[in-house]
């Protein structure tokens, strides 16, 4: 299968972040850092900035990326660091998650989905956190006017309060609407929530 237009986009980007070593922890992931335990799933990795993070805390990470730069790149780390990172290359549009995790993030990715899809892997994602286990989403939201980066081919920009209406039931432990300039006077509009899913993890 021949790569979309956002995901080359974002393969020359991490190949450019390497080359600067630009691999810090962006605001987004400094704040799910803290919430991650025992088995996280890292939906859309990129570099793997986060799950390395992550898995030197004590976590086991699963991180899944559709670039293969950036799966090549945290194979390396994890090699190399020894740490408990299983990096697997994969279409995210159509993967089908296979087991339940302690913490689900997902920073950055479902709006690069039509919208049909980025809710039906947003439900998923949902349904493979444990009980009592933690999901962290973060997607751009209406408002948003850098679309540079997106595949013509489908996107979806989320309601400002949709990502929390969907998370209703589940305990909500932080969310938050951010706006970031971009280029040539465009603006990223973001939407991140923090939630504790219903239930107990005992038995």
């Amino acid at each position: 299968m021949q790569p979309s237009g956002s995901v080359r986009f974002f393969d020359d980007q991490f190949q450019r972040q390497l080359r600067e070593q630009d691999l810090h922890l962006n605001p987004f992931e400094q704040l799910a850092l803290p919430y991650l335990r025992d088995s996280v799933l890292d939906y859309g990795c990129g570099l793997g900035n986060l799950a390395v993070a992550a898995a030197r805390r004590g976590c086991s990470v699963h991180a899944l990326d559709a670039s293969p730069t950036a799966i090549g790149h945290l194979r390396g780390v994890a090699r190399a660091d020894g740490l408990a990172i299983r990096a697997e290359q994969a279409d995210l549009r159509t993967h089908a998650i296979g087991e339940e995790y302690d913490a689900v993030v997902c920073i950055g990715l479902l709006m690069f989905f039509e919208c049909a899809l980025a809710h039906a892997q947003l439900q998923s994602l949902m349904a493979h956190v444990r009980p009592s286990g933690i999901a962290v989403v973060n997607v751009l939201v209406e408002g948003t006017t850098y679309l540079g980066m997106f595949d013509p081919q489908g996107y979806c920009l989320f309601g400002r309060d949709e990502l929390k209406a969907v998370f209703a039931g589940w305990e909500l432990l932080h969310f938050e609407q951010q706006d970031f300039p971009a280029p040539n006077g465009a603006v990223k509009c973001f939407a991140t929530v923090v939630a504790r899913k219903p239930g107990s993890s005992a038995g």
